[in-house]
């Protein structure tokens, strides 16, 4: 946690309790774990908007290489479709 040790840990609660008072010390660490708890909360959302954004960038990259490479499929059935009606003439 944070590279602190249990020693260092000792000492900080410590130093706390004689800076705070025994008193307000619970208070203290009940609004230190609802705001570490919230900034979780807040990395984690964080992290799943920028996760969202990453596959929507991808979809959108697959959308737009699929849409150039539709124009040469088009065209290539255009031109398959050109070629057959003039094959049916020649028969007839």
């Amino acid at each position: 946690m944070f590279g602190i040790g249990m020693p260092e840990l000792i000492v900080i609660m410590v130093i706390a309790l004689i800076v705070i008072g025994p008193n307000k010390l619970p208070d203290l660490a009940k609004s230190l774990g609802k705001g570490l708890a919230e900034f979780k909360k807040a990395s984690e959302d964080f992290q799943r908007n920028v996760q969202e954004e990453a596959r929507k960038e991808e979809v959108d990259q697959l959308i737009k290489n699929k849409q150039a490479a539709e124009p040469e499929h088009a065209a290539a059935e255009t031109a398959k479709e050109t070629v057959k009606p003039e094959e049916s003439k020649k028969s007839a």
